[in-house]
């Protein structure tokens, strides 16, 4: 039962447009307000977990090749250099090595995934399985950053190289996958997964440093070598955003009904966040689980209807976002504010919503792709372009995107010094990553929620900010739910 629980919440998620988004996942992965994303449950299929062909990562044999090795596209700009050793191409926070001072590259040693001429990195992502290519930005943001650093630099002589594993939406192949590349790779950059307990003793007993987009589920966040950039613990609830939007919506705050899928941590997160809300001065009036399988939202916003509920926040995948949306507008029923988790701020949510789509809020510990004086936001779109012409930005995306730049600014700061045990203890200290301005300040060391975050809406049929600053912050809340 466990194991088609996951697999209908994955089914569910790529149900329609072709998403390449989990929304089972996001129902736990719920940018800034502390909530984690969904803990799948997935079992072993069975099958062995496969490499990922794509041009340039893993040709023929299974051997890594440098990414770019294959035509890749380069920066117009790009001058050869070498980060190591104190001869980085390129400047500055927007460079590939982010500015970071090059350590000596005096006793650098080859070992696991580092020969004289590449260091191999694994990037394991869930792309085939019952829905292919769910998290296949993840590894489209990994190789894209890869691309754009080794089009400009070196670590200590050698270029990066990338191995993509498939995990295939299952705890098995997961386990498969990481034993794998603790064989193969120096460290695991940017990885995805709906059911990631699978290689979490595997990545731990190997020592191999894991720095993963996100965690799902309770096993990953546990192990000592595996990172989340983006960094929650479902019981601490940031409350910066809920506080100022009471200021905004006074009444409406004081009359809020809660609605999330009902299946996996989704349930946790949903009550942790009523909880803590509750705990910062709004009235939690409805609290409802919506089945995997369910199609009639009619009686849960006829239930609305009848508590008179002025505030309506959903968790869960964006599909029923817009069947929950459409039942409200038969009924006539609008509330002063509808609001959803940040991975509902895509461009497939508001194609499939048409109108119902305008006045969303959004919750999201990310800046906006829209936001053109964000160098690093372009920065990921522009490579994101280069390698996969046409893909589509995301959530996953953006903080795998991260999690690599995380790895470089790392390992050139260590240079000579660069072993699986000195990044993971470097790893620990880091606790104010902001992926060079592309989301938040991340508690990566300690896995703890952030206190900021910011409030964005689509209005006007574009998606914009509407809280003041750059970011809202403030503290977390314990909810005592979830911890």
């Amino acid at each position: 039962m466990r194991r088609l629980v996951g697999v209908a919440l994955v089914v569910l998620a790529l149900s329609a447009c072709g998403s390449q988004l989990d929304p089972g996942t996001v129902a736990r992965a719920n940018g800034g307000d502390g909530t984690a994303p969904v803990a799948g449950t997935g079992g072993d299929s069975g099958l062995p977990a496969g490499e990922v062909p794509a041009a340039g990562d893993v040709p023929a044999g299974g051997d890594a090749a440098v990414a770019g090795s294959d035509g890749g596209v380069a920066a117009p700009d790009a001058t050869a250099g070498s980060a190591g050793g104190g001869k980085a191409a390129g400047k500055g926070k927007g460079s590939p090595t982010g500015g970071t001072k090059a350590a000596s590259c005096e006793g650098f040693k080859n070992q696991t995934g580092i020969t004289d001429s590449t260091i191999t990195l694994a990037n394991v992502a869930d792309i085939s399985g019952p829905v292919p290519g769910i998290f296949e930005a993840s590894q489209q943001a990994a190789r894209a950053y890869v691309e754009y650093f080794n089009s400009q630099n070196t670590l200590c002589g050698r270029k990066l190289a990338l191995v993509n594993l498939d995990s295939r939406a299952d705890a098995g192949a997961d386990q498969q996958a990481y034993t794998k590349a603790c064989g193969q790779a120096f460290a695991a950059v940017g990885s995805m997964g709906a059911f990631d307990s699978g290689g979490a003793a595997a990545a731990q007993g190997c020592g191999l440093p894991d720095i993963r987009t996100t965690t799902t589920t309770p096993e990953r966040s546990a192990c000592s070598t595996c990172f989340g950039v983006y960094s929650v613990r479902p019981n601490l609830i940031a409350d910066s955003g809920p506080k100022w939007l009471a200021t905004q919506y006074p009444e409406a705050t004081k009359n809020v009904g809660v609605l999330y899928i009902n299946a996996g941590a989704a349930v946790v997160n949903a009550k942790s966040q009523a909880a803590a809300w509750g705990k910062m001065g709004w009235s939690i009036n409805y609290l409802q689980g919506i089945d995997v399988a369910e199609f009639n939202f009619a009686p849960y916003v006829q239930q609305m209807k009848d508590k008179g509920i002025k505030m309506v926040v959903y968790t869960g995948p964006y599909q029923n976002t817009v069947k929950l949306q459409q039942a409200m507008q038969q009924q006539g029923f609008k509330p002063e504010v509808f609001m959803q988790d940040p991975t509902v701020y895509d461009q497939r949510y508001v194609q499939q919503a048409g109108a119902l789509a305008e006045g969303t809020f959004v919750y999201s510990t990310t800046d906006l792709f829209e936001n053109k004086n964000n160098p690093e936001m372009q920065l990921y779109l522009s490579w994101l372009n280069q390698v996969k012409p046409g893909a589509v930005p995301n959530f996953y995306g953006l903080f795998a995107w991260s999690a690599m730049r995380l790895f470089v600014e790392q390992a050139t700061a260590l240079g000579g010094k660069l072993t699986r045990d000195s990044l993971v203890a470097a790893l620990r200290k880091v606790n104010d990553w902001t992926g060079n301005g592309a989301h938040t300040a991340m508690r990566v060391g300690t896995g703890e929620t952030p206190p900021c975050q910011k409030i964005i809406q689509y209005k006007g049929g574009r998606w914009q900010q509407v809280s003041p600053g750059s970011w809202l912050c403030g503290s977390v809340v314990n909810s005592g739910v979830g911890g």
